[in-house]
């Protein structure tokens, strides 16, 4: 049986586990909290050393926020900051990440096949039916993104970087420092604004609200959003490591 090590890696923290080829989880998911300044170096010691407290797997699955293309970073939001989320970005950091082969330096340091993506795109994989349009966005940190038609993974748009109101991008309109500072029902009400407004774009079949912060959600906010906007469990992020082969770009 083919097994797969599937990391999600967030803002503020990196989670792991491995899954059997049903999606079995067939060890307790570990998880660590994602170190700052994270140069490349340190991203790969930090996956590896997990994966190493971790029964063997027969390939590895990462998602990774920001923008990824065929397992190259072009962009990613948190890990070129000096003390994460929300912190000044490092220039140096900026150009170590920009360009990145993250896909070939993990297969080289696991000494296995190794896929990187998106961390929504992941998430996805773990929770779409295959048949339609569907949008999944996750809420956590920032806001994740990622479109699948008829179950095949679309190009990865970064919608967490375009403006929203008042300034501000998604990421920070629905992210996790608005959401303290809000309360959750001031932030669902965010929330809402944002699918109501994505909706005329994406006209989805269905649309999956994933990441941590989903299940914090209040029920009359996602009661209006209607009965094709779904909550999904965060487990997905590590579930879909094993789909997301399936469903990866050529």
């Amino acid at each position: 049986m083919r097994t797969t090590l599937a990391i999600d890696c967030g803002g503020g923290g990196i989670k792991a586990s491995v899954l059997d080829e049903a999606g079995t989880m067939r060890a307790r998911p570990l998880r660590v909290p994602t170190p700052y300044p994270l140069p490349t170096s340190l991203f790969v010691k930090t996956l590896v050393d997990l994966g190493s407290r971790l029964p063997g797997a027969d390939r590895v699955t990462v998602g990774m926020p920001g923008m990824i293309r065929h397992g190259v970073v072009v962009a990613t939001p948190h890990y070129v900051t000096r003390a994460g989320p929300r912190t000044k970005p490092e220039p140096a950091l900026v150009t170590e990440w920009s360009g990145y082969d993250a896909q070939s330096a993990l297969a080289e340091a696991f000494g296995l096949p190794v896929l990187v993506l998106n961390d929504a795109e992941v998430h996805g994989a773990g929770v779409v039916a295959g048949t339609g349009l569907e949008l999944v966005l996750t809420l956590g940190t920032g806001l994740g993104c990622a479109l699948f038609d008829g179950g095949v993974l679309a190009p990865h748009l970064e919608l967490s970087q375009a403006p929203v109101r008042w300034g501000m991008s998604y990421d920070t309109y629905v992210g996790e420092h608005e959401r303290r500072r809000l309360g959750d029902a001031f932030w669902s009400r965010r929330v809402r604004t944002v699918v109501d407004g994505l909706r005329p774009v994406f006209q989805w079949d269905r649309l999956y609200l994933g990441g941590g912060n989903s299940r914090l959600v209040r029920p009359e906010q996602l009661a209006r959003m209607g009965d094709d906007v779904v909550v999904v469990p965060n487990t997905a992020g590590i579930v879909g490591g094993v789909r997301a082969w399936a469903i990866r770009p050529g």
